[in-house]
């Protein structure tokens, strides 16, 4: 691949949709990590598991925008591998939270399935793996 055929594939991640991705997953890792970093070191023993989840919810997020703004082909793979992990976290603990309510005395960013951030933590990745998706080199889709 040519220098200026990496400077298009990076761009690709960013534009159009892909720039409204970044901000949103921006949006979430400030969310994410404000929220958690203020449990864990204030509250950290009411629910330690549900604010580690927030916390890694956080990483999560940030690693996916990174991978977004940083463009490429290998950066589109990982960001697609990450919110497909994203997507399984969602869902087990959206579906955990409302199975068991009592092992999250507190609410982490995935409980409900995203409830308490307007269902973005689970429309977000769905939205994100068809963005990617999409943007599969012609060659590598067949």
């Amino acid at each position: 691949m040519t220098s200026g055929e990496a400077e298009v594939s990076r761009r690709r991640l960013t534009s159009g949709p892909g720039t409204l991705l970044v901000w949103l997953y921006g949006v979430m890792v400030v969310g994410a990590v404000s929220r958690s970093a203020y449990q864990i070191a204030t509250e950290f023993d009411r629910a330690p598991l549900a604010y580690t989840l927030s916390a890694v919810a956080g990483v999560v997020y940030g690693f996916i925008t990174y991978s977004l703004v940083r463009g490429g082909e290998t950066a589109r793979k990982a960001a697609l591998a990450c919110c497909a992990a994203e997507l399984l976290g969602v869902v087990t603990v959206g579906t955990w939270t409302l199975i068991e309510p009592s092992a999250f005395p507190d609410a982490t960013v995935w409980s409900d399935f995203g409830m308490g951030y307007l269902f973005i933590p689970v429309l977000l990745p769905l939205s994100a793996i068809y963005w990617l998706r999409r943007g599969v080199p012609r060659e590598d889709a067949a």
